[in-house]
């Protein structure tokens, strides 16, 4: 099969189509709408077998985490998601994979009111590259550089899962069978926290998406804000499934350094505490306040209680020596 069959095949006209997409896919670039007083939100996130999905990984499963990702990103930006651009390098043409590829795409840009708009394919390693564009309006898009001290550090959800998840894939860490589904998912298919997003618009005064590690994301903060911050290690949200699988300090260490949990990681003023409770009090998006900014100019200094303590600070490295 030819490369525009297998994209007529699996791919046109697939999953969510949206009214500001005028020319979608089937020319040589797409034309689109952009709405009065938004800014275009765009990121591009690539994922290569082996390093960012274990080999043999359904297609399924890599389709929804590579469209989750970049989503993470907007998320983190504040922004919605609209369109989606995609390159897919294949060593082969199978059309079982497609198949399960192309309908985790499409069940992600459902859910999120997504389009795929274009892209392009190629023979080579397996490999996902998306472009991913979004809106916020003007002048709210949330940043990494707008830290203050005083400032209190809050996450979304629960931390080291996906670490917990791969060691378990690749045979390092016993899991009980109960726990195995959740875990798995939460590698193959991370939940990307739009709708909190969009809600910490004016509330939140900086943000990422903890996609590297939490000590190494919340130091882009540090860096960007150039502030400083304590990290309560006694404070961090732990999944069930990682209470059965490891004792206290094991869960603090993936929580601390290992990536792939698409959380948000954000900070909030003492002033806007009682809106954040609000604004996500009418979501399913649990929040922890973990910590707080100082203004040590990226000194990170971990604490249980009122204890120092110390730990390994290495989250994921793209390029390492």
């Amino acid at each position: 099969m030819k490369e525009f069959d297998l994209i007529d095949s699996f791919f046109k006209e697939k999953g969510h189509q949206r009214r500001d997409v005028q020319i979608g896919i089937g020319d040589d670039a797409a034309v689109l709408s952009v709405p009065a007083g938004q800014s275009l939100v765009v990121t591009t996130d690539t994922l290569i077998d082996g390093v960012h999905f274990p080999t043999n990984t359904p297609g399924r499963a890599i389709a929804n985490k590579a469209v989750a990702v970049n989503l993470s990103d907007l998320a983190a930006m504040g922004a919605e998601p609209a369109w989606l651009s995609l390159s897919l390098s294949l060593p082969e043409v199978d059309e079982n994979w497609l198949n399960g590829f192309s309908l985790g795409l499409q069940e992600l840009t459902d859910y999120y009111s997504v389009q795929l708009i274009g892209g392009d394919m190629v023979k080579g390693p397996l490999s996902i590259t998306i472009t991913a564009q979004g809106f916020v309006p003007e002048n709210q898009a949330l940043t990494r550089s707008g830290a203050k001290p005083g400032d209190w550090i809050y996450v979304t959800g629960t931390l080291g899962d996906a670490g917990l998840a791969l060691d378990m894939m690749q045979g390092r860490m016993d899991v009980a069978a109960r726990h195995k589904n959740y875990l798995s998912n939460r590698l193959n298919c991370p939940t990307p926290r739009v709708l909190a997003g969009t809600m910490l618009r004016r509330i939140a005064t900086s943000c990422i998406d903890i996609s590297d590690g939490l000590v190494q994301d919340l130091q882009h903060i540090l860096k960007a804000s150039n502030v400083g911050a304590i990290l309560q290690v006694d404070k961090l949200p732990f999944s069930p499934a990682m209470q059965d699988a490891v004792v206290n300090e094991q869960a603090i260490r993936y929580a601390l350094t290992s990536g792939d949990d698409y959380e948000l990681l954000f900070t909030v003023p003492e002033e806007q505490k009682s809106h954040l409770q609000h604004a996500l009090s009418t979501t399913s998006e649990p929040i922890t306040c973990i910590g707080q900014i100082t203004g040590g100019q990226e000194k990170l200094e971990l604490r249980r209680d009122k204890e120092k303590v110390s730990y390994d600070m290495l989250g994921f490295q793209h390029f390492s020596d």
